[in-house]
């Protein structure tokens, strides 16, 4: 992820864990040292139950010897929030060689979504793949030509009915124009969902078993776009998401614009859902696959 991803860190880092490093660099562990470090990973927005369980774990390893010294603690530290990104990781489909991979992305309004949609084909597309975009949220007619300036800007064909149609049907026309086309990923767009209404959800699930019935495993990568910006409150949407479509993976969008980057730790944790890839900026290439090695290493730096 490189310098791309240390740049979009830098708030996360300038405000909050750049002053972790500081503090552990400090030799003495007292109680303030410990009640200090809880208030910044709080302030990170990492969660009180995930903080409290962290900072307990890093005061039995001074305890019993196994972190004496300044650059051991911040080592353990290292290594526990890279042990909870390690511990989701799984294989994603989209790595998986196959005719054609379906690849359904959900999210709420305003969280990124069209943008990393297109930022995903782009990327794709520089990797040699054949990328086709399904206008699946057809509740709003600007959602439906935002994806096509979008396709058009990529180099993808967009695959859309009017608005109001339905999106399982723009979703079968899809798979059907990617078999006749040789495309061999297909990128679905889903209306923003609120995700605390109940018919919208279902209205999901439908799409996903539209896929299903067209192509054996579809949809094979269901990518929840969280907006980075919203921290702890990324964690409540995630829940309801997975709950209503087995989300397989996380895109982290806006993450150059928050200092809120420890949300990821807690949304993980709790959901067992790997990130797959962030959004660094504003422009197509502003985008990176996720690395926890990578990512923990330029929150700390």
């Amino acid at each position: 992820m490189g310098l791309s991803l240390k740049k979009s860190l830098e708030k996360t880092r300038r405000h909050v864990f750049g002053r972790i490093s500081g503090l552990l660099k400090q030799g003495r562990f007292t109680e303030e040292t410990w009640e200090e470090l809880e208030s910044l990973l709080i302030q990170a927005d990492v969660g009180v139950d995930l903080t409290l369980e962290l900072v307990e774990r890093l005061r039995e390893k001074v305890k019993f010897g196994e972190a004496g010294s300044p650059e051991e603690l911040r080592e353990a530290l290292r290594e526990e929030l890279l042990g909870i990104l390690e511990a989701a990781s799984a294989p994603s489909a989209l790595e998986q060689p196959r005719p054609l991979t379906v690849v359904l992305t959900v999210g709420v309004n305003g969280s990124g979504k069209t943008t990393s949609i297109a930022k995903l084909a782009y990327y794709l597309k520089n990797r040699g793949h054949r990328v086709i975009l399904a206008a699946a949220d057809t509740f709003r007619a600007a959602a439906i030509d935002q994806l096509k300036i979008w396709g058009e800007r990529v180099g993808a064909d967009v695959i859309a009915h009017q608005s109001g149609a339905d999106p399982g049907a723009v979703v079968y026309d899809a798979i059907n124009a990617c078999k006749a086309r040789g495309a061999d990923v297909l990128i679905v767009d889903t209306a923003g969902r609120l995700h605390t209404k109940y018919n919208l959800m279902q209205e999901l699930k439908k799409i996903r078993n539209v896929a299903a019935r067209q192509l054996e495993g579809a949809p094979h990568e269901t990518l929840l776009v969280l907006d980075a910006t919203t921290g702890q409150n990324a964690l409540s949407q995630a829940r309801h998401f997975k709950e209503a479509v087995d989300i397989t993976g996380i895109v982290l969008a806006k993450l150059d614009g928050t200092a809120k980057g420890g949300a990821v730790f807690a949304i993980v944790k709790e959901l067992g859902v790997p990130i797959r890839f962030v959004g660094t900026g504003e422009k197509l290439e502003d985008w990176a696959l996720f690395d926890p090695e990578a990512f923990v290493d330029a929150l700390l730096e």
